[in-house]
């Protein structure tokens, strides 16, 4: 148990740019429905970048960031039936009520009724905006869990903690891509966005039958990773992906695509598509203040839609913010494309993911490059910000774990 004389820690939102590493109440059970858990191990996600970029507005000062965790309960209300003090278990990072149509159905990440604003205000996710609830994020040594006996799954014997939180987001996220995007057994697939999603989407790929998969970035350690999955590489800022993918598959295209990027491949008006966004590192941060994410086109989404065959499917996974208005809409009918996207439904991937981990059949935990203690998360969101060699993926430790 964490000593109640000392005031937990969370890393919290201030402001566009300015999040901090403090002191904050613990959560308490509000809900008969509530658990608490002391997380053991949460993780930096490319999602959190755009709050404090505001890519994604509406974030709330005070709230806590963080969507994917693990950990131990510690209380439950008296509507848990299934959980107990002391078992181990892993987050989904959407929340769910778990009895609506649309959770009955399996689209989670769509509950009519885990989010606060109403059946019609999107998708409810921890450490998100208002509009997703918001619900306090898991970057923090405790978290309340709503909904607990649905929004919880239980770590199995045989399956490592840090195995298990990868199944909270990136692993169960990338798996979704590469189910929306309707994989077949010798499909050629390409995924555009090398970050942890996108590595999730090439290995989920494979596992779903894919016999070749095309993997397109910038980043040489991020393309070396993929190589390691066994896709195909090509540096975008070498040459032109979509020839390449072309000549490589005989002129066709390929039969499936995922756009794992989102919004970080939206360039601002009379920026060059290869800049970064940048939030905590401001002095890089090229947008100002008036730009819009809805102004520019999005570079992946016009190189998938041209590099997929004819009566192929585009999975789009990577984020957009609801104020994302333009895409290539008559390139993609006229090519008589399917398009799936939205967001993941973690809960009801995560079951099937812990198994496969369990049996041995995937490695996950290859995929964590860094593992940082929470006294050094702002220093490892900047590394992370910046892309740099080595932080692919970032595990935190709270220091009460």
């Amino acid at each position: 148990m964490l000593d109640k004389e000392v005031p937990m820690k969370a890393v919290v939102f201030h402001g566009i740019g300015d999040i901090r590493l403090e002191e904050v109440d613990d959560p308490r059970l509000e809900q008969p429905g509530d658990a608490i858990v002391r997380l053991t191990a949460s993780a930096i996600c490319g999602t959190d970048l755009h709050m404090i970029r505001g890519t994604m507005p509406g974030m709330r000062p005070g709230t806590i960031l963080g969507h994917e965790g693990v950990g131990v309960v510690e209380a439950v209300g008296q509507g848990v039936r299934n959980f107990r003090p002391g078992d181990l278990v892993v987050i989904p990072s959407t929340v769910a009520c778990g009895w609506c149509s649309y959770c009955r159905a399996g689209y989670t990440a769509q509950c009519d009724v885990a989010n606060p604003n109403g059946p019609h205000a999107g998708t409810a996710f921890y450490g998100g905006p208002e509009s997703s609830g918001p619900f306090m994020g898991l970057q923090a040594e405790l978290a309340r869990i709503p909904f607990a006996a649905h929004n919880l799954v239980a770590i199995p014997d045989g399956v490592t903690a840090e195995q298990a939180l990868t199944c909270s987001d990136i692993f169960p996220t990338g798996w979704f891509a590469a189910d929306n995007a309707e994989i077949g057994d010798g499909d050629t697939v390409a995924v555009f966005g090398c970050g942890p999603v996108g590595q999730f989407a090439i290995l989920s790929a494979f596992m779903q039958g894919a016999h070749r998969v095309f993997a397109v970035d910038c980043l040489p350690d991020r393309l070396d990773t993929a190589r390691k999955l066994g896709a195909e590489c090509i540096d975008f800022s070498a040459e032109d992906p979509v020839v390449v993918i072309r000549e490589l598959t005989g002129g066709i295209g390929v039969d499936r695509v995922i756009d794992a990027v989102g919004i970080d491949a939206v360039a601002p008006p009379g920026h060059d598509h290869s800049d970064e966004m940048r939030a905590i590192a401001p002095d890089s941060n090229p947008q100002g203040a008036n730009w819009h994410p809805g102004n520019g086109p999005s570079q992946a989404l016009e190189w998938a839609i041209e590099a997929v065959a004819k009566a192929g499917t585009l999975s789009i996974v990577g984020v957009y913010p609801a104020t994302a208005r333009l895409f290539p809409m008559g390139a993609a009918m006229h090519k008589n494309l399917t398009v799936k996207a939205g967001n993941c439904n973690h809960r009801t991937y995560i079951p099937l993911l812990l198994d496969a981990i369990r049996s041995g059949r995937v490695e996950p935990a290859l995929l964590v490059s860094q593992v940082q203690p929470f006294t050094s998360v702002i220093e490892a969101y900047k590394a992370f910000d910046r892309r740099e060699p080595g932080w692919l993926k970032v595990e935190l430790l709270p220091k009460a774990a």
